[in-house]
């Protein structure tokens, strides 16, 4: 790989003699990984029935490096449909290890897309508190929300605002914040090429002004005692470092929390920008000091601050009659305490939700479906979010089967069975719907997820 002159200068100056070993790194292969969705099994149960060869991640309980993963290509597997785990860089993994959320919290990701560190707080989450996920680009929040659906988080609402709008509706309202930073991702050199190539495009103090125009909003949405993690894929001092120093320049209400949890990663450098000592807090992964690609990760906590109340969601009340059809006709659960109707489509909404009235909402909370004429049709992400035993009516197909393959191609299946909604499993995880008539059943999987 042919890096840039620039930047190997720049690493050479700032390693020193570990700048050969740093160097060496780039010869060898990037590794890959899968993160476990515990939201659907846990880690010993998928152990039990994974298609691939693991070994651990030492960070992150849930995550997994895959031997020969180019071969057995993870993103092909009926499991990746069923949502049973997502593929990660393994350093990407260890923001959410640091930040911690915890069954009840209110977190706002506000860099979410893709969408691998927003599926990693929302297992996490296990379905209790809120979670926010935004991105400012429309494009990215396509494929942030499929990704949240897929892993059937119930309590995620997306947005696609800039965190000056999302600052002045969620005003000291979260418990734990997450700024995975836009950055010039000099930590991605091996993993991705195209990352070198874009590297001078997008210079440092560009990229340390974009992360000082999201963190100077940040205060105004943590509440007193929150939680602030905040993270780049790159070497670079003026971004990681430089940042931080700024930040706490700036809030002084603000410091850096010694991170407990994680004992593998290189001390922060504050040396590099002439920084206060506190920043040895944070922390560096170095591709040639562990198995995964670089990364800075910074924990900070809000001393004091303000604490404001907040006007609440207000849901609107209208005729579900359709819906409450379909569930009673087909589920043993019901969500019919948190529904409310935008258009046609109809959600499941997270207890706790502030007024977004003026906010751009990609998603709002779990989509169950559209009600058109009076008749219901069930979405992909209520099939993904519930288990099998929710559904009264059950098609199973073994994942080694050709009938799961056609299924997931949106082939139609010839079956013989009874007339209606079924939920569609693989080995007994739902992945999508299909309605049976006399003799077929016809396929709802979606168009644009489907295996090519």
């Amino acid at each position: 790989m042919k890096l840039p002159e620039e930047f190997l200068k720049k690493m050479q100056n700032l390693l020193g003699n570990e700048y050969s070993d740093f160097i060496e790194s780039y010869n060898k292969e990037s590794y890959k990984g899968i993160r476990v969705n515990t939201l659907k099994l846990s880690v010993e149960d998928f152990k039990k029935i994974s298609p691939f060869k693991l070994s651990d991640i030492p960070w992150c309980k849930e995550g997994f490096y895959i031997d020969d993963f180019d071969n057995v290509r993870p993103g092909k597997h009926p499991y990746y449909h069923c949502g049973l785990y997502y593929i990660q860089e393994p350093s990407a993994m260890i923001p959410v290890e640091v930040l911690n959320p915890k069954p009840g919290d209110r977190v706002l990701d506000i860099s979410a897309a893709p969408g691998g560190k927003t599926t990693q707080i929302g297992a996490k989450l296990n379905g209790e508190g809120l979670l926010v996920a935004n991105d400012i680009s429309p494009k990215r929040v396509k494929a942030l929300t499929k990704n949240i659906e897929m892993f059937g988080i119930k309590n995620c609402v997306v947005t696609n605002e800039t965190p000056g709008r999302l600052a002045e509706k969620f005003k000291y309202f979260f418990d734990k914040i997450l700024v995975d930073a836009p950055c010039s991702g000099e930590g991605m050199f091996r993993k991705d090429p195209k990352s070198v190539k874009n590297w001078s495009k997008f210079s440092v103090n560009q990229c340390s002004k974009m992360q000082k125009d999201i963190l100077k909003h940040i205060p105004k949405m943590l509440r007193p005692g929150g939680l602030l993690a905040y993270s780049t894929c790159t070497f670079s001092p003026e971004e990681n470092e430089g940042t931080i120093e700024w930040f706490l320049k700036e809030f002084p209400e603000f410091e850096v929390v010694k991170i407990e949890n994680i004992d593998v990663l290189d001390r922060g450098r504050p040396e590099w920008v002439g920084g206060r000592r506190e920043i040895e807090r944070t922390l560096r992964a170095w591709p040639h000091k562990i198995e995964g690609e670089g990364h800075f990760i910074a924990l900070l906590k809000k001393r004091d601050g303000q604490n404001e109340g907040l006007k609440m969601f207000n849901r609107r009340e209208t005729n579900y009659d359709a819906y409450l059809e379909f569930e009673n006709l087909n589920m043993k659960i019901s969500l019919k305490e948190s529904l409310h109707i935008v258009g046609e489509n109809l959600y499941s909404i997270p207890d706790g939700l502030p007024d977004l009235t003026g906010i751009k909402i990609a998603n709002l909370g779990l989509y169950l479906g559209k009600i058109k004429k009076n008749r219901f049709e069930p979405s992909q992400s209520l099939a993904l979010a519930l288990k099998k035993e929710d559904f009264r009516d059950v098609i199973d197909f073994s994942s080694k089967s050709i009938e799961a393959i056609k299924y997931l191609k949106g082939e139609t299946l010839m079956l013989n069975d009874k007339k209606g909604w079924k939920l569609v499993c693989i080995d007994g995880f739902p992945v999508g719907w299909g309605k049976q008539t006399d003799s077929f059943l016809k396929n709802y999987y979606r168009p644009e997820w489907r295996m090519r």
